[in-house]
Parts: structure tokens; C-alpha cells; sequence
């Protein structure tokens, strides 16, 4: 039986011929064939009551590739059971066919084909949107021969902030102005957490996710858009900390896939929202967990051992990635963690290595990866300029130092970047960005160092030149004398896709001390300031301000004083 339908996309003709169905790329005449990235031609070539065999073929107009990822997502209820000339894997509605060994290469203008064997119930709708590492298919790109201003929806840029203005969440710009000298930074754009299940439809009578993409698209007028959003509901979330544990126990992946990533993807994939750059923190302060937190290491917790053994951080990243990469106007930032975390050569590589295994769980591709960002909701300063790594005093280096502690970095861009290579070097895209959460680590005021230490040991050098007033690299928890940092900037070093507010400066990072509170956030003697300290920050004191709120919560006397040690100043 032979069915057709329609759909409006650019540049886009759905073909119906006498053994089956087709979506076929056929340029219109205004727009030149370099002009559509690649084609998808989608064939259903029979089918029956339960069933069908598809065949689909590639053709790539862009730069000649090594290595493949079709991908699409049904609107029924269709399961592909077989396959042949492509690995194909399908997690919900959403499918991915990747290249086979031996046909890999795709050069400029090669086509490849694959096909299928699947069962349906009901009406077997055709996929209208398809995707080509990333890049969607069977669109004008802008780059010839059709007109038009702006990115068309669904296009992917190789920088999603470049050229973007980056939305403004009203509900933190109304705290922020509301408190005594907060009208000079309300206008920032900061992300937005979706930290619990409850957080997609709003809490408290608070703005739902999507409320938050309607006052994008209203913020967003004729130019380009970006809507920060961080995703952060694992199970067993963050194994190392308890003020940001989550709502999920450790073996809950089901509810973490069907409650909240996949409500998530069906609203980030509504058409209504194809114009806007969504770009997704995932999941912050899980990964790097078992890198470091478990094991023998003097740093481990059961809760890191179990997230380890049952597998469920890497499951649910893959999954995530793979739901939300499917959308074309998404662009995924994996956490890596900071400079003080993960900068060590105990940790760099096998991080490395543990998030090319995530990007490749459940689904998903390394193109489902569009960057990394560091620092996020942390503190270390973005550019010591008053010692490098490879300074020493008395012939005693800087990584001797108690402070730097034979870390590899001393701040958060050299971090970074150098991170972005490792990233690179284990297998993923060579265009990767990252980002970097400057929002509390500008450490300003009266106690900045304005010049290098004295030379009298390693030690003096460092900690009477650093900018980063912590009593220790590990501190994380509302830290005295922190400040606003360098304000969201899109481009700023190479390599940075953007330096970002993702960390809502003046919302509290865990209570000082411990508050009944139905949001699954435990107390954690981080953010208790006579906390004496653990192994994970070398038993020193805590550094945590007084008297602050759950995290998330409204903290102002931490906003004055990020606004007081803001730097560069307000």
C-alpha cells in the first residue's frame, strides 16, 4: 500500500512512487544544491497490518567525513527490529544509524544507503526531520544560492552564542533588581535549572520550562537567540555532596528517562521553538564523581562506588544526550568539572576517557556533543596572571606549592583549553567548544593581589598573588569573598565558546545548616562555615558563608557581596 503526506519544510518534497513511500531531497529552483548540507531519501518499500522494510540513503554535500550518524524520531509508536549496511540502535522514538566499519567514508557528493526491517501499530507517519552528524538535512543552510536573513531552524553553528543575544530569565532579573544596586547586573543573562521533575512545569506557581521558551522568543525579535538550561536529575545525583543530592534514588533511571528527559525533549522539539538556541548543560557534578570519589581513593563515598558499579551516570548522560540530540536547534554542553577538580594527571585523561564512554551510551554519538563547559557553580578564577604553572621560587616549582598541590593548572582557562584538546585527542569532534561559568569566580575588592608574592618560599609567591581567595581548591559552598566574574561574552579565547553566567549568581549553593525541605536536598557540612573538612578538601575549614538557604534558594547577603568583589568591578 502506498501512502503519502506532507510537510512543510525548506527545500523539501515528499515523493510517492509505485512500490512504497518516499521523503526525497529535491532542491527548489531558487536554492543551489550546495546550498542543502546533505539529503535524506526515506523509502518505505513494503509493508503490512504490523510491520514495514525501509530503505534510506545519504548523500552529503558538505565536507568529505570518516564517519557517519543518521538520525530522525518517529511521531508512532515504530521499532526497528533489524537492520543491514548500518549500526542502528533506537532509544524511544528516537533512532540512530551510524556507519559500519567498512563504509565509513562519505566524501563530498557520495551517497550511502542502509535498510531496515521495523514493526508499527496504527498509522506509520513518516519522519519529517533528519539529521547528518548534527546538521539537518534536507534544509537550505543559508550558505547559497536562497536568500533570507538570520539561521534557518534547525541548522547547527559552530558557535551557538556567536552572533546571539542569550536570554534574560525574568524571574532571577526581578531578584536580582530588587535588592539595593542589583539594577547593574539584572539585565545578565543567566540558565535556567530544571533540577527536579517538578522544575519542567514550574514550582510554586513559578515559570515552567515552557514559559521560559515563550519569553525567549518574545526577548528574542528578528536576531538569534540562545536559552541556557541546565539538565540535573540523575540518579543518585552529585554521589559526593549532599546539599545538591537529588530527588532520584541510585537505581531510578527509568523514572530519570521517562519523567524527565523525555518531557524535556518533547517540548524542546516543539516547532514552536525550531528558532531559538537551546544549549543544554548536562548534568554537572556526576561524572567526574566516579573519577575521583570512588574506589580506594582517601576521597571515595559508598554513594560514588554504587553510582560506579550500577552504571546509571553514564546511562543516563548517553540518554540525555541522545533524546536532546536529536533536536536540531539543541546543542548539548557536557560538565567537566574545574581546574581544581579534575586538573590532575590522575584525573585529566581518564575523564576524558569516562566522557567519551557517557557520549557514547544509550544512543548516542560524540555528534550529539556540541562542547563542554567548566567551573560551572564553582568559584576558580578564570586567569591567574600573577604565577604560571612553570614559575618556581628557590628552584622549587609552583606545583610544589600547598596550594596548587602538583595540579597541572592554576586557573580556569588554561584548564580549558587544554582539556578541549584532551577531549579532542580520545575521540571527539575537532569542533567542540567550550564554555566557562564566570559568574562567582572574579574575586575583586579590597583583597585582590595586585602584583606576585613575595619570593620568600613557593608559597608566599603563590598565595600572596592569587586572585582565588579560597582556603582550599575543594571549597565549593558559598564562598566568603567571592565575586561576580567576567560578564557573559560570546568568542572571548580560542577555543571558548563563550564565557556564560550558567550559575544564577545570589542563589545559594546548599544550606549552613540543615533545613527540612521537600526538594530531596540534604544538609552537607560543606556549607556549614565551622565545618573543620574532609578528605576531598584536604581537612580545612569550609570557607562557607553564615546563615544561607537551601540551594536554589534566594541568598542576598551573598549577591551584595558578589556585587562588592565583582571583578572586573561593577
Amino acid at each position: 500500500m502506498s501512502r503519502t503526506r506532507t510537510a512543510l519544510l525548506a527545500a523539501l518534497v515528499l515523493v510517492a512512487g509505485a512500490s512504497g513511500t518516499a521523503v526525497a531531497a529535491t532542491p527548489s529552483a531558487d536554492v543551489g544544491i550546495a546550498a542543502i548540507p546533505c539529503s535524506v531519501d526515506y523509502k518505505v518499500q513494503n509493508q503490512w497490518d504490523t510491520g514495514f522494510t525501509a530503505a534510506v540513503t545519504i548523500t552529503n554535500n558538505g565536507a568529505a567525513k570518516s564517519s557517519w550518524a543518521a538520525k530522525w524520531s518517529y511521531a508512532g509508536n515504530q521499532k526497528i527490529t533489524s537492520g543491514w549496511n548500518a549500526k542502528i540502535s533506537q532509544s524511544g522514538t528516537a533512532v540512530t544509524a551510524a556507519n559500519e566499519t567498512y563504509n565509513g567514508s562519505l566524501g563530498t557528493g557520495s551517497s550511502v544507503s542502509f535498510g531496515f526491517n521495523a514493526s508499527y501499530s496504527g498509522t506509520n507517519a513518516l519522519p519529517t526531520t533528519f539529521t547528518l552528524d548534527g546538521v539537518t538535512c534536507n534544509v537550505d543552510d543559508g550558505s547559497g544560492g536562497g536568500g533570507g536573513g538570520g539561521t534557518d531552524p534547525g541548522t547547527r553553528v559552530d558557535n551557538p552564542y556567536a552572533g546571539a543575544k542569550v536570554y534574560v530569565n525574568p524571574e532571577w532579573s526581578a531578584k536580582a533588581a530588587a535588592e539595593t544596586g542589583g539594577s547593574r547586573v539584572s539585565s545578565q543573562p543567566t540558565g535556567v535549572w530544571l533540577d527536579r521533575i517538578a522544575a519542567i512545569n514550574g514550582v510554586n506557581g513559578g515559570m515552567g520550562l515552557r514559559a521560559h521558551l515563550d519569553a525567549a522568543l518574545a526577548q528574542k525579535g528578528t536576531g538569534e537567540e540562545v536559552v541556557q538550561l541546565v539538565v540535573y536529575d540523575l540518579p543518585g545525583r552529585d554521589c559526593a555532596a549532599l546539599a545538591s543530592n537529588g530527588e532520584l534514588g541510585p537505581t531510578e533511571i527509568g523514572r530519570y528517562e521517562s519523567e524527565f528527559i523525555d518531557p524535556i525533549a518533547a517540548i524542546l522539539a516543539d516547532s514552536k521553538y525550531a528558532s531559538l538556541r537551546i544549549v543544554t548543560t548536562i548534568e554537572i557534578d556526576s561524572l567526574p564523581n566516579l573519577v575521583t570519589n570512588t574506589g580506594s581513593k582517601a576521597t571515595a563515598t559508598p554513594q560514588c562506588d554504587t553510582m560506579l558499579a550500577n552504571g546509571n551516570y553514564v546511562k543516563g548522560v548517553g540518554y540525555a544526550l541522545n533524546k536532546l540530540g536529536a533536536i536540531p536547534n539543541v546543542y548539548n554542553y557536557i560538565d567537566a568539572g574545574h581546574h581544581g577538580w579534575l586538573g590532575w594527571d590522575d584525573n585529566f585523561l581518564p575523564s576524558a576517557n569516562l566522557f567519551y564512554q557517557a557520549a557514547n551510551a544509550e544512543g548516542a554519538t560524540v555528534n550529539d556533543v556540541a562542547g563542554f563547559i567548566t567551573n560551572t557553580a564553582n568559584y576558580s578564577a578564570l586567569k591567574e596572571n600573577n604565577f604560571t604553572i612553570n614559575d618556581s621560587v628557590n628552584g622549587v616549582s609552583v606545583r610544589q606549592s600547598k596550594w596548587v598541590d602538583w595540579n597541572r593548572y592554576v586557573d580556569e582557562q588554561s584548564y580549558a583549553q587544554a582539556f578541549r584538546n584532551q577531549l579532542v585527542s580520545v575521540g571527539f569532534n575537532s569542533g567542540i567548544g567550550m564554555l566557562i561559568d564566570t559568574s562567582r569566580n572574579g574575586w575583586g575588592g579590597s583583597a585582590r593581589p595586585t602584583g606576585p608574592g613575595a619570593t620568600t618560599s613557593v608559597d608566599t609567591y603563590v598565595d600572596g598573588g592569587r586572585y582565588d581567595r579560597r582556603i582550599q581548591v575543594g571549597n565549593w559552598c558559598n564562598q566568603s569573598g567571592a565575586g561576580l566574574g567576567e560578564r557573559p561574552k560570546a568568542a572571548p579565547a580560542t577555543g571558548i565558546d563563550a564565557y556564560v553566567w550558567m550559575k544564577p549568581p545570589g542563589e545559594s549553593d546548599g544550606s549552613s545548616t540543615a533545613i527540612a525541605n521537600d526538594e530531596g536536598k540534604g544538609f552537607d557540612r560543606m556549607c556549614d562555615p565551622t565545618y573543620t573538612g574532609n578528605a576531598r578538601n584536604g581537612n580545612n575549614m569550609s570557607g562557607a558563608l553564615a546563615n544561607a538557604p537551601l540551594s536554589g534558594h534566594w541568598f542576598s547577603a551573598q549577591f551584595q557581596q558578589l556585587m562588592a568583589n565583582a571583578y572586573p568591578p561593577l
